[in-house]
């Protein structure tokens, strides 16, 4: 076995076709997580040409490419899983029945750590290194929409009747409601990623558009299409005008929801619902196999979804003293920021307070 380290410019066209390959393959084997937009190779060289460090490991056997490893390193050996804190789904590519060694990997990688947050299932040499799993809702249009929305009336049928309301009403008081699955105007993004920053700010979040990393990487995203990868930016207007908006990677199989927002404005009309149920009927006349709506618990995503994957965090190590450094750093911020999160009476607190300092410092 043959592990060799690119900077994700440096791949050649027929390893990225390998990669696509055994991501088509793992989608037919029963290991669609591993289809994942996140985990493609458009997405980690567009990772590369957004920020320093990111590399891709390639193990081969007798010369052809058996799994690639996309990874992000800085100079003291820290590996973190490519682009770590917006992935929503990270780990190993390979083919049906590829084992290994994480620490040799990471040996071979020059990585004394790799931390990740979103590893997918059936990742067992990672999995062993995980600290929490957690739950990471999907819809599945696999059988079409109009089997999920049948079975979503069954198990919900008050909020499909609400939500479905609130649409007609929208379309009365503001104007002809319409949706566009592929929209390719970058002013509508500009007006998406603008409603994202304020809503980061008003709910006391940080905003992740104030990083220019990850303006680099969503724009990168917005303007790559191949045959197997898309970012897509979703649309639903009301009277001709944007009321809410969604952009996020999209595979074969999967479409990740990664960056909602809506017009405050339209806010009593809950534009935010009715644009993924549109995301989700989209997603199945597109032939997709489910819709992830990501790790975390929300109260819309527990609405629309019909079941969950399990992703975990954790840090995978050596013993060195930078591994052992690295995780001290960041085991406590991880363990308070979760323990609040599963906690409802810490949870709704934490919330209120950071929603309060939110608007202080919009009204500032």
């Amino acid at each position: 076995m043959d592990i060799r380290v690119y900077r994700p410019g440096d791949l050649t066209a027929a390893d990225r076709a390998a990669w696509s390959a055994m991501q088509r393959q793992a989608a037919l084997d029963g290991s669609p997580q591993l289809a994942n937009p996140f985990l493609a190779p458009e997405f980690t060289l567009a990772v590369g040409r957004s920020r320093h460090g990111a590399r891709i490991a390639v193990v081969r056997e007798d010369g052809d490419p058996v799994a690639f490893f996309p990874y992000q390193r800085s100079s003291l050996g820290v590996g973190r899983a490519i682009g770590l804190g917006v992935s929503d789904a990270q780990g190993l590519i390979h083919r049906p029945g590829f084992q290994w060694d994480a620490r040799d990997l990471l040996h071979a990688c020059g990585l004394s750590v790799w931390e990740f947050d979103h590893l997918v299932e059936g990742q067992k040499p990672f999995e062993v290194a995980s600290s929490g799993s957690f739950a990471s809702p999907v819809i599945d249009v696999d059988q079409g929409f109009e089997r999920y929305l049948t079975a979503l009336r069954k198990q919900r049928p008050k909020f499909v009747r609400a939500t479905r309301a609130k649409e007609r009403r929208l379309a009365r008081n503001v104007g002809e409601v319409r949706y566009v699955h592929d929209e390719r105007d970058p002013a509508v993004l500009r007006k998406l990623i603008g409603w994202k920053s304020a809503q980061y700010r008003r709910t006391g979040r940080s905003d992740r558009f104030a990083r220019p990393w990850i303006c680099r990487l969503v724009d990168q995203l917005f303007h790559t299409r191949t045959e197997s990868f898309a970012g897509l930016l979703s649309v639903l207007y009301a009277g001709g005008r944007p009321v809410a908006a969604h952009f996020g990677p999209r595979s074969r199989t999967v479409l990740s929801c990664w960056f909602p927002a809506y017009d405050p404005e339209f806010g009593r009309y809950s534009p935010g619902l009715l644009l993924h149920l549109r995301m989700a009927e989209g997603a199945a006349a597109e032939g997709l196999g489910y819709v992830d709506l990501g790790r975390g618990e929300k109260e819309y995503k527990d609405s629309l979804k019909t079941r969950e994957l399990i992703v975990c965090e954790g840090w995978v190590m050596r013993r060195h003293p930078v591994a052992f450094g690295h995780r001290a750093r960041r085991a406590p911020i991880r363990a308070l920021r979760n323990t609040v999160v599963s906690r409802p009476g810490l949870f709704e607190p934490a919330d209120r307070l950071l929603k309060r300092m939110g608007s202080l410092r919009e009204g500032s």
